[in-house]
């Protein structure tokens, strides 16, 4: 069996081992360099708007490692003739807004003809070799909290049909293109032993990665996990993405749920999120203060939803 790339070169702290968010390359004994790219099709129908939820998503992943972004570069697929220029435009000007608010440039790129848009970011980052925050490295007795609320993916769903509402969508490109800088500050916490956030996977998948990486299992209190409020209708009204049962057939042997119907849980906690909330793994001790840095950044909703403990890798739903 071949070895890893990071039992190749000593200075990749982070590679392919543990399905992290992002590569971290060691340059000196003070810096290491965070590496991430992420792309995708519309999700919304407002190229600015697209341009903005792309950036936040690729830009989240280096936060996730606890790094602070400095440059990114650009990805960009039109299908040449079919799609009018500006509307190209304006995607690319969507995610240099993200990336103007927090300062770094968008410092090159590529473009290609595609059969369909595509857009996103490589980001790169900067953090202290010894801060860079792992998804593999909780520890037994640690809580779990969540930066934001979930249901993305179902209000995408909605919108696809027509049948998401304006204050709906508002609510959704809130969360979708709210960057999480509270990793930046988590970073300097010993107390946070494993960071990540929740993409499209939904929060079941991420978790999992957390418990495997970890060897732990995990409880989850469903009446604390936080979700969109327009989601909540919406789930109850059934929308619902083929993504979020995809997901469910890929993990399912490793989760157990409440007795009875617990469709909707099930499909909210596989919900598939585009610019998810971080997830983190900290001691009870620290909690508060990892929810004071939440709340700081303006993350409302950002809250205790489970605990971590020795077992083999699987979640509870309680």
């Amino acid at each position: 069996m071949a070895n890893s790339p990071a039992q190749v070169f000593k200075d990749l702290l982070v590679g392919t081992e543990s399905s992290d968010d992002a590569a971290v390359y060691r340059i000196n004994d003070t810096q290491a360099i965070i590496a991430t790219t992420d792309f995708f099709m519309p999700i919304v129908d407002d190229p600015y708007d697209f341009g903005r939820i792309a950036a936040t998503n690729a830009i989240s992943d280096v936060y996730a490692m606890g790094g602070k972004p400095f440059m990114a570069l650009a990805l960009l697929g039109v299908p040449v003739g079919k799609m009018p220029m500006a509307a190209a435009q304006r995607i690319v000007a969507g995610g240099q807004s993200v990336c103007q608010s927090i300062g770094i440039p968008v410092a090159g790129g590529h473009s290609i003809d595609s059969p369909e848009p595509i857009y996103g970011l490589v980001a790169l980052g900067l953090i202290h070799p010894d801060k860079v925050k792992r998804n593999d490295r909780a520890q037994a007795g640690d809580v779990l909290i969540l930066g934001k609320g979930l249901g993305v993916g179902i209000m995408s769903a909605a919108m696809k049909k027509g049948e998401l509402r304006d204050k709906a969508y508002a609510q959704m490109l809130e969360s979708a293109t709210k960057l999480n800088t509270p990793g930046l500050a988590l970073a300097d916490m010993p107390e946070v032993h494993a960071l990540t956030d929740v993409t499209g996977f939904g929060l079941l998948g991420h978790l999992l990665e957390i418990c495997r990486g970890a060897g732990l299992a995990a409880e989850v209190q469903w009446s604390e996990v936080p979700i969109l409020s327009a989601a909540r209708h919406l789930l109850e009204a059934g929308f619902v993405t083929g993504a979020s049962e995809r997901n469910w057939n890929s993990y399912s042997h490793q989760v157990s749920m409440p007795a009875g119907d617990t469709t909707l849980q099930r499909r909210m906690l596989t919900d598939p999120q585009t610019s998810g909330g971080l997830l983190v793994a900290c001691s009870a001790q620290a909690a508060p203060a990892v929810l004071d840095i939440f709340k700081a950044e303006g993350f409302a909703d950002a809250a205790v939803i489970g605990r971590l403990s020795a077992g083999a890798p699987a979640v509870k739903v309680i």
